[in-house]
């Protein structure tokens, strides 16, 4: 089935350049132009679209404000910015709007590759409703401690940069949005960056001091809801994670490169999980007592639940975020490798790290206590199990926290 694609700019010029550029996707997109924000609600009214690519500088209604109308009444559709320089101010608004940030002039291949990503990571989850929940959302909940330790420093007249870093670094959702943030053109700012605390610098405390509390781009989570749902846990556990990963890659001699994304998949593989149980509560209550009463995986227990699992939900919005691809896998398939890389790749650490982590720590149940070794034998890596077991060991006795 082809994807419907709609593309919004005042500038006819602009318009006519994407029909031109983008002529040899026509067997794989039906697309549309429209030429500002009315005419493309107008199209909206009319046609159901998998993604929206709109220009930030319009008269009349801008970018932020179409795709924030997108957002309410289309939550399903994928919305990404493809503009020129844009005022501060308006940045900011779709800060919370848009998934993506492409600068103009943007390379053909490179937007054919973003809008063909989002509509491949759209098919993870097969439920429409849930494909909407995700789609509309623009934060992941962090830990109310966390949260409130952010704000107190970014408050304070003496905020710094590498403590704002350090906080962010300690807390998935947190990670998660300045890496967002970087690694799309929304600051200006394109490049590749894994390290939450190095996303944190380049920011700046200015603008994160905006963003935190003014566009309010962190939340937190409500432990009432769920109450058993244990954040504190997820967290200990995902440190755990990132950290072994890591050690797993530099012990195998990947590049820097791949130890920091394995580092980074780790940190954030279990993200679906505060997504689903911040807006989900009674469901999720559901699967966590069915996961319990059964003695099944969590894992398990939610695709009884929700069709799909947090490992899908996490790496659909972490794709729509634009995070590197080897991370989103990671998250997509850390439970189910052999459904992801052939050779050893940032994936093959964080599935190694969960299964040691849970067997380190048994109260985590969703986690399952051996690898796949099928998959770790088919990627010639079957032997390495006795060696990161020590590494698993090694990190314990330094005092990571688990």
């Amino acid at each position: 089935m082809k994807r419907r694609v709609l593309f919004v700019d005042d500038d006819p010029n602009v318009l006519q350049g994407l029909r031109r550029m983008l002529r040899p996707m026509r067997h794989e997109w039906e697309m549309a132009f429209a030429d500002g924000g009315p005419a493309a609600l107008a199209l909206l009214a009319e046609t159901t679209f998998d993604v929206i690519v709109s220009d930030m500088r319009m008269p009349g209604m801008d970018g932020a404000e179409l795709l924030a109308r997108v957002k309410r009444d289309y939550p399903q559709v994928v919305r990404i910015v493809l503009s020129g320089h844009s005022e501060r101010e308006s940045i900011m608004r779709s800060v919370d709007t848009a998934h993506q940030y492409l600068a103009k002039p943007c390379d053909a291949d490179n937007l054919k590759a973003v809008i063909a990503r989002a509509c491949r990571l759209r098919d993870m989850l097969r439920t429409a409703s849930l494909r909407s929940l995700v789609t509309r959302l623009d934060t992941i909940p962090s830990l109310p401690q966390t949260y409130n330790e952010i704000v107190e420093e970014l408050e304070s007249p003496d905020a710094s940069v590498q403590s704002v870093g350090r906080i962010i670094a300690r807390d998935v959702g947190m990670t998660a949005k300045v890496l967002q943030l970087v690694n799309s053109a929304f600051f200006g700012l394109r490049c590749h960056v894994s390290d939450p605390a190095q996303a944190a610098s380049l920011l700046g405390v200015d603008t994160l001091k905006s963003l935190v509390l003014s566009v309010h781009i962190f939340s937190q989570l409500d432990c009432t809801r769920v109450p058993e749902f244990c954040i504190e846990t997820l967290w200990n556990h995902s440190v755990m994670v990132g950290a072994l990963a890591k050690r797993i890659a530099a012990d195998q001699s990947q590049s820097r490169e791949l130890c920091d994304h394995a580092l980074l998949a780790g940190l954030v593989h279990d993200a679906g999980k505060l997504v689903l149980a911040a807006n989900l509560p009674d469901q999720y209550t559901q699967a966590l007592e069915q996961a319990h009463a059964e003695h099944l995986t969590l894992e398990l227990a939610e695709r009884h639940q929700f069709d799909t699992s947090h490992a899908e939900v996490g790496a659909y919005l972490l794709g729509l975020w634009g995070l590197p691809d080897p991370i989103v896998e990671a998250v997509a398939f850390h439970h189910h490798p052999g459904l992801g890389a052939t050779a050893f790749a940032p994936l093959t650490a964080v599935h190694a790290a969960n299964a040691l982590a849970s067997r380190l720590s048994p109260c985590c149940r969703d986690c399952i206590a051996e690898p796949d070794q099928d998959y770790l034998a088919a990627i010639g890596l079957g032997s390495r199990w006795p060696r990161w077991n020590e590494l698993a060991d090694e990190l314990m006795a330094e005092g990571v926290s688990q």
